[in-house]
């Protein structure tokens, strides 16, 4: 059994280049083969990517998360290009909508910054990885006009059957996390329930959405099994034929060879 990790926050989980790396090979002792680190800025980027560079394990996504919509940073579209055409970056992202936190204050302000990166994944040819918090509707509208070729993962899927069914009809990967595990979210377990299963992921989105069995604790890359487990328990088939599905899909999502 092989598990990839499509979404962690690697420079969020640990600081220091030994402890990232400790993390790491100790997911790989809970069949998570790879992994798509995720960076909020492009200064956490540059010092992660840094750190993992050598690892075969990470993949690795580049843009401007919204939490930094208010100082995305000088010239950041001229470093996300530049960044992007690193060895193993597979992906920009995560970029999207967040009316939750509403971040910058202002929509207009997250809309831009999301456009841009959808320009940027199309230029390039790659998938986006999207974040999406209270904003659905406008997600939606923008991702019918500019979604790139490559398509797009849903990050930590959080929205109901009603807006799945709707982005089903894009080129768009739902991925969970660890919010699938919890009792009270059956929105969200009735679309795991009911999506393809060629369009379905898996994420641990660590340290953050713990999974249920440890609630409490800061998430780990290595407690993505038990995001598995309750997935492979929602749809009613055996863990290694889904996290074998997972994996594939994964690889797709991402442009991978199968032999990675």
């Amino acid at each position: 059994m092989q598990l990839f990790d499509t979404h962690a926050h690697l420079g969020l989980l640990h600081n220091e280049k030994m402890e990232q790396l400790l993390a790491v090979q100790l997911a790989k002792l809970k069949s998570v083969k790879h992994i798509v680190s995720i960076c909020n800025s492009l200064t956490d980027f540059e010092k992660t990517y840094a750190n993992l560079e050598s690892a075969a394990e990470i993949f690795h996504a580049v843009g401007v998360s919204p939490t930094e919509v208010a100082n995305p940073g000088r010239n950041w579209e001229e470093k996300v290009l530049e960044f992007a055409s690193l060895p193993r970056v597979v992906a920009i992202g995560e970029t999207g909508l967040d009316y939750f936190h509403m971040f910058g204050g202002d929509k207009s302000i997250q809309i831009e910054l999301f456009l841009r990166h959808l320009d940027i994944a199309k230029r390039l040819d790659l998938p986006v990885i999207i974040h999406n918090r209270n904003a659905g509707e406008d997600l939606l509208n923008i991702l019918k006009e500019k979604l790139p070729p490559k398509g797009g993962i849903l990050h930590c899927f959080g929205e109901d059957w009603e807006f799945a069914k709707k982005a089903l009809d894009m080129n768009l990967i739902f991925s969970f996390a660890g919010n699938v595990t919890f009792k009270n979210s059956r929105s969200i377990q009735e679309v795991a329930r009911k999506l393809p299963a060629d369009r379905l992921v898996i994420e641990s989105e660590a340290p953050f959405m713990t999974p249920y069995p440890f609630k409490g604790e800061r998430n780990k890359l290595a407690y993505i099994l038990e995001t598995a487990k309750a997935l492979s328990e929602i749809r009613e088939t055996y863990l290694e034929e889904l996290c074998e599905t997972l994996y594939a899909n994964s690889l797709r999502a991402f442009s991978l060879p199968k032999d990675v």
